[in-house]
């Protein structure tokens, strides 16, 4: 597989990434439409979602990427290996995730993954970090209840403001205490791999989706 070289750092706030994507034809992109989907946010090079695709044949997965070549390259390695459960999208979640949950047939999203996000250490950038309330919120609205959301960083900080606005959420609940040591998914990703094998930390917080608290 070759590798495109792209920037490091996209800011989703420029005015190149202000327009919404146009959700595709789901009926076109997955085979099998009513397998459960896993959701990637900020998918990198794709490569953790191409594992998982031929491992669990039964779910489809979509990986959103801020950056184009990446995701091209990505699809192009998806279809070199005949894989009809997998599709990555050229996108700004932070502007794109509403329209493009909303297209998906109701009940077909049952997990996401927010895995070492780009940090944005500066306090007047983190204005950028994808994970924001209303992110959260659309996530809330298309999960199926029960359905997870697996999130981890290598930046402790950035772990910390992610699992906080989760729990702050009403539709979501951490039933564990603390970081967890493990992580829950059979695939890890590149980054994961190399900061374990550096001796450092991975920050990671499993939620499920709970009904809505009666009022």
């Amino acid at each position: 597989m070759s590798i495109v070289r792209v920037r490091e750092h996209v800011n989703p706030l420029s005015k190149k990434y202000q327009t919404p994507a146009t959700p595709p034809d789901w009926h076109k992109i997955y085979a099998e439409l009513d397998q459960p989907l896993h959701l990637d946010i900020g998918c990198g090079k794709g490569r953790f979602l191409l594992q998982m695709a031929q491992r669990e044949p039964d779910w489809n997965f979509l990986g959103l990427e801020i950056r184009e070549p990446l995701v091209a390259q990505a699809n192009s390695w998806a279809t070199e290996l005949g894989l009809t459960n997998l599709h990555y999208l050229f996108c700004n979640a932070n502007n794109s995730l509403h329209p493009l949950l909303t297209s998906l047939p109701a009940g077909m999203l049952h997990q996401v993954t927010i895995q070492f996000p780009d940090p944005w250490f500066k306090r007047k950038h983190q204005k950028r970090r994808v994970v924001q309330p209303e992110l959260i919120d659309d996530l809330a609205t298309a999960l199926v209840l029960s359905g997870r959301v697996f999130i981890q960083s290598d930046v402790e900080d950035v772990a910390i403001e992610m699992r906080d606005r989760f729990a702050a959420h009403p539709d979501f609940v951490c039933n564990h205490n603390g970081w967890l040591s493990t992580n829950p998914l059979p695939i890890p990703t590149e980054r994961e791999v190399s900061t374990l094998e550096r001796g450092e930390a991975v920050y990671r917080a499993l939620f499920v989706r709970q009904p809505p608290a009666q009022a």
